[in-house]
């Protein structure tokens, strides 16, 4: 069964905050859902699907009680930061099997404000008990074991992941709500402190709380609302782990969930206008492109060079809203808001400086876990209405 054409998205909303230490998480997911669903012309009446990840209580039996929902089908996969990207697929998939009508998804996070509060402890996963004791207990350790190799492999260059950061600054300056609204140069990015070689701390995402939402509806509801929707042409996901030690660091779970997401959509990525990358560190974005096809392996770092992800001129406009290098990346979530920018982006409603003119086919990506370990990976391929 395709997906394509069989779901809309007509509601999305981003949390305006950065630091929120007067909320509770439960109270986020409550602002974004409200912020969502008004956006879409919906009510918490008409919502009858309900997605969410692990991180509210106990996902949607917490959250389908706190929003006072009435809901015929529930969903709370957890693939860390792809898991929204994962949701909207599933949202889509639940709609044309019958299951719901109106789903909303909610995401939501104080990683900022919560940095310093007493956790108790937690049984460690299969993983950390044998890779802790090597330092990979840390998010940032893997990505620079993977940046390392694909140095090694291709000869990508430290001022190469750089460029990523720069396009993402650029873009940034024109988001009022960004936690980073500077731009920066690629000096600056290598000036930066050196977090773990080779990545310094420009090329690290930044950690903000926030949240966001989405509501994903029928055709039958899409086409009752005054609201533009956007349309889901496509959707794949995959895991890809360490394989006992056999790993090969140069490729994410985008060369699985990618080609499964075009080949639904029935688009490439010659067809592309805008691209939503899940940017936790620069490496992530040169590496997705690769494996999405929008350039041969190893080439990623030449891919980047001259503006190419820059909106509104590039050849490939990349995550327009500052993405989780400059602008929000609550909770290591970052999935949910490369949805929201895609989706104002195929409605002509990002900011007018980096608007992409004409855009009509938008691809989300969205990584979590580590691209140096294990991954979920998910590809979304949307497009205008009237795709």
């Amino acid at each position: 069964m395709s997906i394509r054409g069989a779901a809309f998205i007509a509601g999305a909303f981003e949390h305006p905050r950065r630091e929120i230490p007067d909320r509770s998480t439960y109270q986020i997911h409550a602002e974004v859902a409200a912020g969502a669903l008004a956006d879409a012309g919906l009510s918490v009446s008409d919502v009858d699907g309900y997605f969410c990840d692990s991180s509210a209580g106990f996902g949607p039996l917490s959250m389908v009680d706190y929003l006072g929902l009435h809901c015929t089908h529930v969903d709370s996969t957890e693939t860390g930061g792809s898991s929204y990207v994962v949701h909207v697929g599933h949202a889509a998939e639940a709609i044309a099997a019958g299951k719901c009508r109106v789903a909303l998804i909610t995401m939501a996070g104080r990683p900022r404000s919560a940095a310093t509060a007493r956790r108790p402890p937690t049984e460690p996963s299969p993983d950390a008990v044998f890779e802790g004791l090597w330092g990979m207990s840390g998010a940032v350790t893997g990505y620079a074991l993977a940046a390392q190799r694909h140095m090694h492999e291709f000869g990508t260059t430290s001022a190469q992941l750089a460029e990523v950061k720069v396009a993402a600054s650029l873009h940034a300056r024109h988001n009022p709500n960004a936690f980073l609204p500077k731009a920066v140069t690629v000096d600056e990015v290598l000036d930066s402190p050196m977090i773990s070689s080779p990545l310094h701390r420009q090329d690290c995402c930044v950690v903000t709380d926030g949240g966001g939402a989405v509501v994903v509806v029928s055709p039958e509801v899409a086409r009752q609302l005054e609201r533009t929707t956007v349309k889901v042409l496509g959707h794949g996901e995959t895991v890809k782990h360490a394989e006992a030690g056999r790993l090969d660091l140069t490729y994410t779970g985008a060369v699985v969930s990618g080609p499964r997401a075009f080949e639904e959509a029935g688009v490439t990525p010659s067809d592309v206008d805008y691209a939503s990358i899940y940017d936790s560190f620069t490496i992530t974005v040169i590496e997705t492109l690769e494996d999405l096809g929008f350039c041969e392996k190893g080439e990623g770092g030449r891919f980047v060079l001259d503006g190419t992800l820059v909106a509104p001129a590039g050849r490939l406009p990349f995550n327009t809203d500052g993405g989780g290098l400059c602008n929000n990346h609550p909770s290591n979530r970052g999935g949910m808001t490369r949805i929201v920018e895609a989706v104002r982006q195929l409605r002509g409603e990002a900011h007018p400086a980096v608007q992409v003119p004409d855009c009509a086919i938008g691809v989300v990506h969205g990584t979590g876990g580590s691209i140096g370990t294990r991954m979920g990976s998910s590809t979304l391929l949307l497009g205008r209405e009237d795709a």
